[in-house]
C-alpha cells in the first residue's frame, strides 16, 4: 500500500512502551518534572490498523468469546460482576428473588396456550368453545396476578430501598410471566424463600 511504513511499531509494542514509560514515571514520584505534551501524545498514539490484521481478528474473536462466556456464567450463578446491565444492582437482585419465591399464574400461559392450539384442532364446537372460554379466564386471572405482584413489588421496594427505579416493577412483571425454568439469570430461590 502507498505510504505504508513496513517499520512502524506493532500496536502491542506501542501499548507496552507507553505503559512501561507510565511505571517509570510513577517511581519517580512527585519530584520528577512534568512530561512534555510531545512525549504524552507519542506515548498514545497507536496505529489505526494494525499491520497484522488476521491476528488482531483472532484476538478480538476470542474476547468476545470469553466476555460472552464469562456473561453466560454469570447469568447461571447470578454473579453480579459479569450480569448484562438490566439485571444488576440490589433492586434486581431483590425482585428476582421475589419473584423467584412466588408461584406466578403467568408461568403457565405459555403452556395453555399449547393446550389451546392443540385442542382448537378438534372438530367439536363445544370443546372449541369451552378452551376458548377457559383461556380467556386465563388470561384475565394473569393480569390480576400481575397487578397484584406490581402493587407487592411496589411496597417491599419503597419499604427496603425507599422505592422502586425505573424499569424495576416491568421487569418483575416479565420475568413472572416466564417459565421459572427458562429464566435468566437463573433463580437462586426455591419457591417459598421469599427474600428479606
Amino acid at each position: 500500500m502507498f505510504g505504508r511504513n513496513k517499520k512502524a511499531p506493532s500496536a502491542q509494542e506501542v501499548v507496552d512502551r507507553a505503559s512501561r514509560t507510565q511505571e517509570a514515571q510513577r517511581a519517580q514520584g512527585k519530584g520528577a518534572p512534568t512530561p512534555k505534551r510531545s512525549v504524552q501524545e507519542a506515548a498514545r498514539k497507536r496505529p489505526l490498523v494494525p499491520n497484522d490484521r488476521k491476528a488482531a481478528r483472532e484476538q478480538s474473536r476470542s474476547s468476545v468469546r470469553d466476555e460472552r462466556a464469562r456473561t453466560r456464567l454469570a447469568l447461571d450463578t447470578d454473579d453480579e460482576r459479569y450480569l448484562p446491565l438490566r439485571d444488576k444492582g440490589p433492586n434486581r437482585r431483590y425482585i428476582r428473588q421475589f419473584v423467584d419465591a412466588r408461584t406466578n399464574i403467568g408461568e403457565f400461559l405459555m403452556i395453555a396456550a399449547l393446550v389451546f392450539v392443540i385442542l382448537s384442532f378438534f372438530q367439536s364446537l363445544a370443546v372449541q368453545s369451552a378452551v376458548l372460554m377457559a383461556f380467556w379466564v386465563l388470561i384475565v386471572a394473569v393480569i390480576v396476578d400481575c397487578v397484584l405482584l406490581r402493587r407487592k413489588l411496589k411496597k417491599k421496594l419503597t419499604n427496603k430501598f425507599g422505592g422502586p427505579n425505573q424499569g424495576d416493577l416491568w421487569y418483575g412483571i416479565t420475568r413472572a410471566l416466564q417459565l421459572r425454568r427458562l429464566r435468566l439469570p437463573k433463580p437462586q430461590v426455591r419457591r417459598g424463600q421469599y427474600p428479606s
